[in-house]
């Protein structure tokens, strides 16, 4: 089972915009005003120059942040406008507020029977989203916002959020919300090495349930 009532994030908007405002408050975030094609432009034009652009480790380039030193009557002006917008995680000013390394406590294998310190990184992924215009939060923001309203001491997800634990422990630490545990398990891969996906119309349990597969024949596709 689970608890009651089920909280959907959909219905709680206002917790997630009274953080985002905090944030706001605290100039921790920052408008961000570059379109996708702006972006791949101003990357472009960096690297014919001879610039190797950084990129965050899933491989995506980080975001060039050439706003973040926007004027605040040109941002306000910009934001009246409608323009298209999304809020920023100022990450160097992040960390120079939190003013310590960060670290978080994971589990070394799927018994849980160890412990070991990893070092945060979220400066590796830049100044990634936490909310857009019409939405006030995202899938970091969300999260750890969600696992302390909750009271989740205890996270286990997939190896591929492994790293992007760095930026939600930044968060967790500015805000001032509880550190849980984490462990991220091994990923069921396909024989071309990439992780299955719905989104991808990969094969699902329902799937091999109605082609006749049994227990035993999922757990030896998945290397169990």
């Amino acid at each position: 089972g689970w608890e009651e009532p089920v909280r959907r994030q959909s219905d709680d908007f206002a917790d997630y915009q009274a953080v985002l405002d905090r944030l706001i408050r605290e100039e921790l975030v920052y408008p961000a005003f570059m379109s996708r094609g702006e972006i791949r432009a101003f990357i472009a034009a960096s690297e014919k120059r001879g610039r190797d652009w950084p990129r965050d480790p899933d491989g995506v380039p980080l975001y060039p942040a050439v706003d973040k030193a926007m004027p605040m009557r040109e941002r306000q002006r910009r934001i009246a406008e409608n323009a298209p917008f999304a809020w920023r995680l100022d990450v160097d000013a992040a960390m120079a507020r939190v003013g310590t390394d960060l670290s978080w406590l994971e589990f070394s294998d799927e018994r849980l029977s160890a412990t070991r310190t990893v070092h945060a990184r979220p400066q590796d992924w830049g100044d990634v989203i936490v909310a857009r215009r019409e939405i006030p939060t995202s899938y970091h923001l969300a999260v750890v916002v969600d696992d302390a309203l909750q009271g989740v001491s205890h996270v286990v997800r997939g190896q591929d959020l492994y790293s992007a634990t760095g930026v939600q422990r930044l968060l967790q630490e500015i805000l001032g919300l509880p550190q849980p545990s984490y462990f991220h398990h091994r990923l069921v891969l396909g024989p071309d090495g990439r992780k299955l996906s719905k989104s991808l119309r990969d094969t699902g349990l329902a799937a091999l349930r109605e082609a006749g597969a049994s227990p035993a024949d999922v757990r030896r596709l998945i290397g169990f």
